[in-house]
């Protein structure tokens, strides 16, 4: 029997219509940095907001930023803080996510409601700040990586994928004379891959776009993240981060270029490494996670 074609109806076209609007409304902007990020800095600055087609091209803006002797160095602390802060967030989440779906876990309520107020009423940064100071972590990496360890709205949607996990594959561990971590690692982890790769990526755009307790807590130019720069210049307007540029260009030559152009370059310069995250978690979404897990 040949399928009968899914026809769409008015409803579902109005629908697709708005959603394609809401995403030109996203796409149009940041293609425009794109766009005037590469053009010529003789008329970039003429640009409309809405073109889309750079004027000339010229990668002057790109050059400029990485004669930046700060930048690659950033760029290599914002990815060194993002992987190993990441990877202790996902670590410590799923293991805490496990711990908390056990069911015969003494003092589970205790230990979420305590979670939950934490979560509803955050201290703030004065008692994580001096507690950092008395760690000795001030001015280190490590300070930044280790103060946001986990989050507990994170935490709760682990727990959550964790318990979609039939609990007869746990059992069947069990039996078979499995451990709590190969439990976790080999069954729950396994089948859990969606919420792990989803909320590693939630994670790593937190740690690579971390600027506020990078510009508390370190204090060496060379050892911030990129973020930290790209608000010196973006947001604070604070051209000084382009000391070194005299090598590529002088004096005239930096007092032409088109300062907002160069602004949109060193945020394409920040969006790029994130972005390419987004394909490699996108492919969890189409799995069916448990598929001929149990059978009865």
């Amino acid at each position: 029997m040949s399928k009968k074609k899914k026809h769409l109806g008015i409803l579902q076209w109005i629908l697709m219509a708005i959603l394609f609007f809401v995403t030109l409304t996203m796409l149009i902007p940041l293609l425009h940095v794109l766009a005037r990020s590469l053009s010529d800095p003789s008329q970039s600055g003429s640009m409309g907001g809405l073109e889309i087609i750079p004027r000339g091209f010229s990668l002057i803006n790109y050059q400029v930023i990485f004669s930046n002797k700060n930048l690659v160095p950033s760029i290599f602390n914002s990815i060194f803080i993002t992987l190993v802060g990441t990877g202790i967030n996902i670590l410590l989440t799923i293991m805490a996510a496990y711990v908390l779906t056990r069911p015969n876990l003494v003092g589970k309520r205790i230990l979420m409601c305590f979670f939950i107020v934490m979560m509803l009423f955050d201290p703030g940064i004065v008692p994580e700040y001096l507690v950092i100071r008395t760690l000795g972590l001030m001015g280190s990496q490590w300070s930044v990586i280790l103060s946001q360890a986990v989050n507990v709205y994170y935490l709760i949607i682990m727990m959550r994928y964790f318990q979609s996990v039939p609990a007869d594959l746990c059992d069947a561990a069990r039996i078979d004379g499995a451990g709590h971590m190969r439990i976790l690692f080999s069954v729950i982890a396994p089948l859990s891959k969606a919420g792990i790769a989803t909320l590693t990526m939630f994670y790593g755009v937190v740690r690579w776009n971390e600027y506020y307790r990078a510009g508390i807590y370190i204090s060496s130019i060379t050892d911030v993240p990129l973020q930290v720069i790209l608000r010196k210049f973006v947001v604070d307007g604070d051209v000084t981060t382009l000391i070194g540029t005299q090598n590529l260009l002088d004096y005239n030559a930096l007092a032409q270029l088109d300062y907002t152009a160069l602004q949109y370059a060193t945020i394409i310069v920040a969006i790029v490494p994130i972005l390419l995250v987004y394909p490699l978690v996108l492919k969890y979404y189409t799995k069916d996670a448990l598929a001929g897990g149990v059978k009865e």
